[in-house]
């Protein structure tokens, strides 16, 4: 019988320690003032379960973190959610000339970084403080079925990479400010009621959509504003061939040049590029003067621009919004 006994407390001493192993927390509080699980962003990352079968809540309290931070591949279904859209910053200074890792520094001056699929971030501020300094990235994210709500984002040249050529990237009710190419990339992403800050005479957007998608950016119900001392701003150049790029229901200022759009210089790519802009409202939005190669969608073709098009089942019309805040993680 004793074989039987040693067995049968093998297998229990085994099952509890597979328990516990695979045991994680759920929701995590990070306070920079010590009230919490961690005093910083990163901290409570690395002490997240990776692949988890719950989705993780990391709740970060008022404070400025300063930071580089990144959400690697395998931190899926994770939400990092501030105390307030103002009061909750996680701030970083890479620029290119800092970093200075050739001609491809660009991509490593991120104050935040998400690699993970299924990552929803929600009243934060994140923020590249390097200044007008060249190419500083605050926010770069590849991952798949990503979201930001409610988020400020904020630098100077290249302030959102919106990149993964099979990337759908979800911005609601965010302000994001920048002078050159501030939002760039090849992701296809929606921006819903967000506010488009720009800070010179420059470009809004540098697409570099993949020849063959449908969608690329898409701005809707959006609101164009710019410093005081701005006033020809294009919505757009392509990156690279095959661009695509629409604004529907946006309110632009008179800081839009009159040609709206602008080609890559000492490029065709105009020639692949898809520009398109309907009912939009403004001293901005005169089509009048457009550049020929732009498009003014029908009814039938601005029809097709729904969130469920756009983003496909990782957007669902059945879940409302509540579910997506803080008090509901």
């Amino acid at each position: 019988m004793a074989p039987i006994k040693h067995i049968f407390l093998l297998f229990c001493f085994s099952a509890i320690f597979a328990a516990t192993a695979y045991a994680y927390e759920t929701r995590i509080t990070v306070a920079i003032d010590g009230s919490g699980d961690y005093t910083s962003i990163n901290e409570a990352i690395y002490d997240t379960m990776s692949f988890p079968d719950k989705p993780i809540t990391i709740f970060i309290k008022n404070g400025v973190y300063h930071e580089k931070v990144k959400i690697p591949a395998f931190n899926t279904k994770l939400s990092l959610i501030g105390e307030s859209r103002e009061g909750t910053i996680i701030s970083w200074d890479d620029h290119f000339r800092k970093i200075d890792k050739g001609r491809n520094s660009t991509f490593y001056t991120y104050t935040l970084k998400v690699e993970a699929n299924d990552f929803h971030a929600e009243n934060l501020t994140i923020r590249n403080t390097a200044g007008a300094v060249g190419q500083a990235v605050a926010l770069h994210v590849t991952g798949d079925r990503v979201t930001f709500r409610n988020c400020n984002i904020l630098g100077h040249q290249d302030t959102l990479y919106s990149a993964g050529e099979n990337s759908r990237q979800y911005f609601h009710n965010c302000f994001i400010e920048g002078t050159t190419d501030f939002i760039f990339g090849e992701a296809t992403s929606l921006f819903e009621n967000c506010t488009i800050h720009s800070l010179a005479d420059s470009y809004i957007t540098a697409a570099s959509t993949a020849q063959g998608k449908q969608f690329g950016f898409v701005f809707l119900e959006c609101t164009l504003t710019a410093s005081q001392d701005v006033s020809e701003v294009f919505l757009g150049r392509p990156w690279r061939d095959y661009a695509r790029v629409v604004f529907l229901h946006c309110e632009m200022g008179n800081h839009i040049n009159a040609e709206g759009w602008a080609n890559w210089s000492g490029t065709s790519r105009n020639e692949t590029a898809f520009y398109g802009e309907y009912k939009n409202r403004g001293p901005g939005a005169s089509t009048k003067k457009r550049v020929p190669w732009s498009h003014q969608l029908s009814d039938s073709e601005a029809a097709k621009h729904t969130k469920e098009e756009i983003l496909g089942s990782f957007f669902d019309p059945k879940v409302p919004v509540s579910c997506w805040t803080s008090q509901n993680h």
